[in-house]
C-alpha cells in the first residue's frame, strides 16, 4: 500500500527527472548527470567503430558500456515509477507506449544484445543506433522541445515540398536519361542512374564524376541546378521560421 512518504519520495524523484515539473528553469543535477551521460555514449559510440581506437582497449570501452547499460536502465526504471507524477497523469503503460520511452527502451536493448556474444553486422548497427539518443537532449530543452512540436504542425508544408523535390528529381532524371542515354549508357542509361546525378545537382554539391555531353543534357543540366536553388530552400524556410517560432515561444 502506497504511504505519504512513499509519495513525497516518488514526487522528488519526478522534479529531479523532468524539467517541465520543476518550477525554477534550468537543469536539476539529475538531468546534468543523464546528458552528460548521453554524450559519453554518442562519443564511446562514434569511437567504438574505429580499431585503431578500440584495439587493446576492449576491456576499458566493455566496462564504460556497462556503466552507461547500468545508468540508463536504472533512469528508464526510475521514470517509469514516477510516470504518474508526470503532466496529465498518465498510467506507467501509457508512459511506456509514448514514442520518448520507446526510444529509451530501444537503445538499452542496442547496448544489452552485444553483451550477449558475438560479432556481426547487427551489431554494429546496434551500437551505431545510440546515436538516436541525441534525440533525447530534446527532452531538456524546451526551445527544442518547441521545434518539433512546430515542425510537427507544419509538417502538411514539409511533405508538399518534399514531393516537389521528388518530382523535379525524377523530371530531370527522366530527360537527361533521353537526352545523355545514348551518349553515357553507364551514367544515364537508365532513369534509376541519372537519379544520382539528379540529386548531386539538385543539392547543389555537384561532384563532377557524372556531367551531361549533348546540348540539350547541359540545358536542362543548368536549368535543374537553377531550380534545385528554389527547392532546396522551400523546406530550410520553414524549418527556420519553425525555429524562429519556438524561440519566440520560448521567450514567452
Amino acid at each position: 500500500m502506497s504511504t505519504p512518504e512513499h509519495h513525497s519520495l516518488r514526487h522528488r524523484l519526478a522534479l529531479a527527472l523532468d524539467p517541465e515539473l520543476r518550477r525554477r528553469q534550468g537543469l536539476s543535477p539529475a538531468n546534468r548527470v543523464i546528458l552528460g551521460l548521453i554524450l559519453v555514449s554518442v562519443i564511446t559510440g562514434v569511437l567504438g567503430t574505429e580499431p585503431v581506437v578500440t584495439e587493446g582497449r576492449e576491456a576499458l570501452f566493455a566496462a564504460i558500456e556497462a556503466v552507461l547499460l547500468a545508468a540508463f536502465t536504472v533512469e528508464y526504471l526510475a521514470r517509469l515509477w514516477v510516470a504518474p507524477e508526470a503532466r496529465g497523469h498518465p498510467s506507467r503503460l501509457r508512459w511506456m507506449l509514448r514514442f520518448d520511452s520507446l526510444l529509451d527502451l530501444a537503445v538499452i536493448v542496442s547496448m544489452l544484445l552485444p553483451f550477449l556474444g558475438g560479432e556481426s553486422a547487427i551489431l554494429r548497427l546496434l551500437r551505431a543506433f545510440r546515436l538516436v539518443q541525441l534525440a533525447r537532449l530534446g527532452r531538456y530543452s524546451r526551445a527544442l522541445s518547441l521545434v518539433g512540436e512546430t515542425l510537427r504542425e507544419r509538417r502538411a508544408e514539409l511533405v508538399i515540398s518534399l514531393a516537389v523535390t521528388l518530382g523535379l528529381m525524377l523530371v530531370s532524371s527522366t530527360l537527361l536519361f533521353i537526352f545523355e542515354g545514348p551518349h553515357q549508357p553507364d551514367a544515364f542509361g537508365s532513369i534509376p542512374r541519372a537519379m544520382w546525378w539528379a540529386v548531386a545537382t539538385l543539392t547543389t554539391v555537384g561532384y563532377g564524376d557524372v556531367v551531361p555531353l549533348t546540348a540539350l543534357g547541359k540545358f536542362f543540366a543548368a536549368v535543374t541546378a537553377l531550380t534545385g536553388v528554389a527547392v532546396i530552400a522551400l523546406p530550410t524556410g520553414i524549418v527556420a521560421g519553425a525555429f524562429a517560432e519556438a524561440m519566440e515561444r520560448h521567450r514567452k
